[in-house]
């Protein structure tokens, strides 16, 4: 008689195997879980980390620019003056007799230029002997023309303590190519005398006299 044999586990094995089994399903399905579930709770950390970055790297506010102080041009105001009220008849008679006015006078020398082109007035005055001028200036500056204007005789010319007293009046005196110009700096004018007949600051100290009082 043929005996067929079929194998057979034994069932105590058979049990554990399916409970095994059945313990691994459960924990792959827990992992899962939470593996999906720990995404949703990345997005807060990740928006704060964004907003600090933002504030940290924020545009700071514009510094105000000062406005710069503005520069003083040197400049002169109109000399409201004729001729006659800086000199009169009686002060050039009194200088010399010969001297009388110049009719279409133009300044030639540097110091009436200067005058002319800062508002000044000029005045000439022809000796009718020679034809010898002597050339008269009166000038109101700023104290930025002023001060140019007083350097540049400090300079270039000799204090004259004659022609008025310091600080009310401040006199100079130089003589360069052939012509001698007297300058004097009152409280607001600056007086200017010159002529190829001055060559010595007592030349031309009786004009300057009358000049300075006339426009006291």
């Amino acid at each position: 008689m043929t005996h067929t044999l079929s194998p057979r586990l034994p069932r105590g094995r058979l049990l554990r195997s399916t409970l095994l089994l059945a313990t691994g399903t459960v924990a792959v399905v827990a992992l899962a879980g939470c593996s999906s579930g720990s995404n949703p709770g990345s997005s807060p950390s990740a928006t704060s980390t964004s907003a600090a970055s933002s504030a940290a790297t924020a545009t700071p506010a514009a510094t105000e620019t000062p406005t710069p102080t503005p520069t003083v041009a040197p400049a002169g105001t109109p000399v409201s003056l004729s001729c006659d009220q800086v000199l009169t008849l009686d002060d050039i008679y009194s200088f010399n007799p010969n001297y009388g006015s110049a009719p279409d006078f133009d300044p030639t020398i540097a110091t009436g230029k200067t005058a002319a082109e800062f508002k000044g007035l000029n005045c000439g005055l022809l000796n009718q002997s020679s034809g010898e001028i002597i050339e008269v200036s009166v000038t109101q500056p700023n104290n930025v023309l002023r001060s140019q204007l007083t350097n540049e005789a400090v300079s270039s010319s000799q204090i004259v303590p004659t022609y008025g007293t310091p600080p009310a009046v401040e006199g100079y005196f130089s003589a360069s190519g052939g012509t001698g110009v007297a300058q004097v700096f009152t409280s607001t004018y600056w007086i200017t005398v010159g002529s190829s007949a001055f060559f010595e600051p007592g030349d031309a100290e009786a004009l300057v006299a009358a000049a300075v009082s006339n426009l006291e």
